[in-house]
Formats: structure tokens, sequence, C-alpha cells
């Protein structure tokens, strides 16, 4: 019997000439390769970076359009405060209680030498009296103040001539008078 180390020296020889002719080249029929149309695909891909790079300039000019808008806005903003800061300073300076009372003296205004308070309801006058106000009792329901002809106007009477033979004109001018009185007696209250 052989040993076990000549028989694997006999199957390496066996097993080496199988695996060459296994990995013998053959010649294989040449077939044309399908390829994917370029110009298609390039196109596609270039319209995509275009409308990319459009779209990329379109927000940034929108961007730069609200930003020059938001600066106007502030720079208006601030200027408004500004007047609104110096208006308000101007009218403190006209509401200054000494500077009132000297413009009020130049118009010819002159300070109190007496001060009274009449109370509306009694129509007293106390406090403080002037010598002619001294001992006198105002009443507010005696007189009526005049009221302007722009809020109250004359009424229009327009005459017209009776038909009927039994009223004469002097009677329907009494009626009239008697109704002028009436309306002039409502206007005094």
């Amino acid at each position: 019997m052989s040993s076990p180390a000549t028989q694997l020296r006999s199957r390496v020889p066996r097993i080496a000439g199988a695996a060459v002719e296994r990995a013998r080249l053959t010649v294989v029929p040449r077939t044309r390769a399908v390829r994917a149309a370029r110009v298609p695909f390039v196109l596609f891909v270039s319209l995509i970076l275009l409308l990319g790079v459009v779209g990329l300039l379109m927000f940034n000019t929108s961007m730069q359009q609200a930003s020059f808008t938001m600066g106007t806005y502030q720079e208006r903003a601030t200027s408004l405060a500004a007047r609104e800061e110096q208006l308000t300073a101007e009218l403190e300076d006209l509401r200054d209680p000494e500077k009132l009372g000297r413009k009020a003296q130049r118009e010819g205004m002159v300070l109190p030498t007496c001060t009274g308070y009449l109370h509306q309801d009694s129509g007293l006058v106390t406090g403080e009296l002037c010598a002619a106000e001294q001992g006198t009792n105002l009443r507010l329901g005696d007189r009526v103040p005049p009221v302007p002809k722009a809020v109250d106007p004359d009424p229009i009477v327009v005459r017209v001539p009776s038909t009927d033979p039994g009223v004469s004109s002097t009677a329907a001018d009494a009626a009239g008078d008697k109704q002028r009185e009436r309306t002039s007696g409502n206007r005094r209250h």
C-alpha cells in the first residue's frame, strides 16, 4: 500500500489539470452593447441644474428686496419716533403753567382778587367774595341762555288763502299766530 503522502502527490496533478481545463479562455461571440442615450439624460440634468440656479437667484433677489423694504420701514419708524418725541416736548412746553400765565397776562387777563364758589343745587355763592358780589344769590333757573339762530331758525310761514267761504282770512291768521306762540314758547324752555 502506498503512503498517504504519495497518494496526495499523485492526485494533485490530476486536480490541477482539471482546473486548468476549466479555466481556459474561450472566444465569446461579440455582441453589441446596449447603451442608454446620453443626450436626453444630459439635457435633463442640465435643465434641473438650470432651474436650481434660477430658483436660487430669484430667492436671493426676493430676500434682498425684503431686506431693502424692511430697512426703509425701520428708517421711517425711527424718524416718526423722533418726530413724536419732538411733538411731545413741544406740547409739554405749551402746557407749562408759567408760560400760560405770562401769555394770558399779555392777552389782557388779570389775576382774580377774590374767589367764590357757586353751589349748583342752591345757587349760593360762598368763599371769598368780591365787594360787588357779596350778598348776591344767583338763581340758575331764572335765566334761559340764548339759543343761537343756526340751531333754532325762525319758522317759515306760508299763508294760503282759504277756499272755504265760511272761514275768514283773519280767523286763519289768528290760528297761525297761536301756533307761532306755541312754537316760540317751546323754544324758550
